[in-house]
């Protein structure tokens, strides 16, 4: 199917969603979790960096591998398909809902409101343990990472380490936006992390892929495009 086939779809629906991956994010020179993993890193495990037990393990450690690919995050800038989205969604207030599994703040930057960050936001941190009353993030003590005075809790960063269940708002607007959209654009995503993909397959609208590799919602989609998000998102969501 042609992208101006696609782009009549989107002029003609009412409720749009975006629901983007790590590809997105790579465009603009965001490295995937995997290809963060050089230099120090390449000998530690996912579970080593990316979960609760590692960080209890290794706070520290785990604490300057987010602040090394906050340090990257904060040196790139949204792509053109960011920048498509935002526009579209400031030309055709509420009609566009993004859900995005990365956490790098990309759509947020670019303009995007209400963006559903399903695995939360790296720049962005969380205490541990559940807060008490002495635990305010502006008198926590600096450190690495930094600690209540009071009582030691932890802060941590505000993204969803594998084995922890999505933040439950965000998911059930997701899946609500899913359920009434008449077309979604499945954008970056290899489909293969759940719940975020079940999206997908879960709505009654179309499903339009965007990707220039081969994914695992394919057989889902009722249009495959082969190109990236910074090439298709502005001709697709042109007026």
């Amino acid at each position: 199917m042609k992208p101006e086939q696609v782009r009549d779809w989107v002029r003609a629906a009412r409720r749009i969603v975006v629901l983007s991956g790590a590809g997105m994010s790579a465009e603009s020179g965001v490295p995937t979790f995997r290809d963060a993993q050089t230099g120090l890193w390449a000998r530690f495990r996912p579970q080593e960096l990316a979960t609760e037990e590692g960080f209890r393990a290794q706070p520290q450690l785990v604490w300057d591998w987010y602040a090394e690919r906050r340090a990257q995050i904060a040196q790139v800038a949204p792509n053109a398909g960011h920048r498509a989205i935002a526009a579209f969604q400031q030309r055709h207030p509420g009609r566009l809902a993004v859900v995005t599994q990365n956490v790098d703040g990309l759509h947020q930057r670019a303009g995007s409101p209400g963006v559903l960050a399903l695995h939360g936001s790296i720049m962005e941190d969380r205490w541990l343990e559940p807060p008490r009353a002495c635990c305010t993030a502006e008198d926590a003590v600096p450190g690495r990472p930094p600690r209540c005075a009071a009582c030691g809790n932890l802060r941590r960063p505000a993204v969803v380490w594998f084995g922890e269940l999505l933040p439950e708002q965000a998911l059930a607007a997701a899946e609500q936006a899913a359920a009434a959209c008449d077309l979604m654009l499945v954008v970056g995503t290899s489909g293969v992390v759940y719940p975020a993909a079940g999206l997908a397959r879960a709505t009654r609208g179309r499903v339009v892929i965007v990707n220039p590799q081969a994914s695992d919602l394919d057989d889902a989609a009722d249009a495959v495009l082969r190109g990236t998000a910074a090439s298709l998102l502005p001709l697709l969501l042109a007026d």
